[in-house]
């Protein structure tokens, strides 16, 4: 039999050494927690202290155990701007970008060729119909026209010898002296001159005409530009590249389009000779810049859905230039006795639309539909009445059934950032985080 192998316990005393340290550690925290309870139930005046200390922090020194917390203070008046609504007739406005039209625009050829020798005007200037632009060398054309004026005074001549051989020879004949056929012929050489008379004429209207076409005029009223060809260059006949383009631009015409919905409220207006585009311009006198709409298509864009309208503005302030974009409105129809409140006024809600009526200081929360709304003002239909007063500025702040602070008008000396510009009620200092 092999002997039994004898076990080291040196290694097993080494592994035990660790596990009493936390025995003893576990010890310590539970006599450490018997003593703590021990201390509560004694009463001990260090936590006596601790415990009024947390009564004056909560409020709650003075009271009994088991007593009700105390009742929420009242809210603060949340300062407010306000606005009244009213009663009356209201327009219903479009508003939509225009482009300004010029009335003509011509690019300015010549006629005939030739080479340009002087300009008389300056780019950019105005000028009227049949004012001098440029001057073509007119000699070759004037030549032209002194050789077929020529032409024709020697047809003339030739003329009065044909016309004078033709009627000796009718009178001979009818005496039997000549011949029918030398009569006849003499009668047509007369009839030919006369024939050639009458080109030359036209040749010489023709070559009157080259001579006038070396002056280029203008053939309307209207500003220049800039001048594309300078003098001293060949120009051709008809060429496809103006010399200088001349803009009419009093009166213009301003191209709008209203959605195809509009239709029957714009054919109803104009109708009624009523239907009038306000320029988002002022003229010199401080009066919006309007004019009748003359022009209405009688297509519908199927690729944006609207009508394309036109007005012709006389422009005598020279305001506006082709190619400009100009704000415009239309009034397309009028709702009668309605309830307008400011547009600030009108807050969106997930249950729709309402407003904040001001009842007794306190802020009414109240539902209502809007009819119309022209970014200034709303016609609504709701629970509000003319005189009511109205949250225009505030809304942020206030609660239904809050109370509320109605200040004054706001002062007219801040920028329009899109901040509600509200004065804060203890400080007196705008707040930026009043977003409308």
């Amino acid at each position: 039999m092999n002997a039994p192998v004898s076990r080291d316990t040196t290694d097993y005393a080494v592994d035990r050494k660790p596990r009493r340290g936390i025995s003893r550690a576990i010890g310590a925290g539970v006599l450490i927690l018997i003593l703590g309870a021990y201390w509560y139930a004694s009463g001990s005046p260090q936590l006596d202290a601790m415990l009024a200390t947390f009564a004056r922090l909560t409020g709650t020194e003075g009271q009994p155990a088991g007593a009700a917390p105390p009742a929420r203070r009242a809210p603060a008046a949340a300062p407010v701007r306000v606005g009244e609504a009213v009663r009356r007739d209201m327009d219903v406005i479009r508003r939509t970008p225009g482009t300004v039209l010029a009335n003509t625009m011509v690019q300015v050829t010549s006629q005939v060729q030739g080479i340009i020798e002087s300009e008389s005007f300056k780019e950019g200037q105005f000028v009227k119909k049949g004012d001098l632009l440029f001057q073509i060398d007119p000699r070759p054309f004037q030549a032209a026209l002194e050789q077929v004026q020529a032409q024709l005074a020697k047809d003339r001549a030739q003329l009065v010898s044909a016309q004078a051989d033709s009627d000796r020879a009718v009178a001979l004949a009818q005496r039997g002296i000549v011949s029918e056929q030398q009569r006849d012929q003499l009668v047509a050489a007369a009839k030919a001159l006369q024939a050639s008379i009458a080109s030359d004429q036209a040749a010489i209207n023709f070559a009157q005409l080259n001579v006038e076409y070396s002056q280029i005029r203008s053939p309307v009223n209207g500003k220049t530009g800039p001048v594309l060809i300078q003098p001293g260059n060949l120009v051709q006949a008809n060429s496809t590249s103006p010399i200088v383009t001349i803009t009419e631009i009093q009166p213009v015409r301003i191209s709008f389009t209203l959605p195809q919905s509009d239709l029957g409220l714009i054919l109803a207006r104009q109708r009624e000779s009523a239907l009038v585009a306000i320029a988002d311009v002022k003229d010199s006198n401080g009066n919006p810049v309007s004019a009748p709409v003359n022009f209405v298509s009688n297509v519908i864009s199927d690729k944006s859905g609207t009508v394309e309208l036109r007005a012709t503005f006389a422009n005598e302030e020279l305001t506006f230039l082709p190619g400009q974009l100009v704000n415009i409105r239309v009034v397309l129809d009028k709702i009668r006795n309605a309830v307008v409140v400011p547009h600030d006024a009108v807050n969106d809600g997930p249950n729709g639309t309402y407003v904040y009526v001001v009842d007794n200081g306190k802020a009414r929360q109240q539902p209502v539909k809007v009819v119309f709304d022209d970014s200034s003002n709303v016609a609504i239909e709701g629970d509000v009445k003319p005189g009511d007063k109205v949250i225009t500025d505030g809304q942020l702040r206030v609660n239904p059934g809050d109370p509320v602070n109605v200040l004054g008008p706001a002062p007219n000396i801040s920028v329009n950032l899109g901040l509600s510009g509200l004065d804060d009620g203890e400080t007196g200092q705008s707040d930026p985080l009043q977003v409308k």
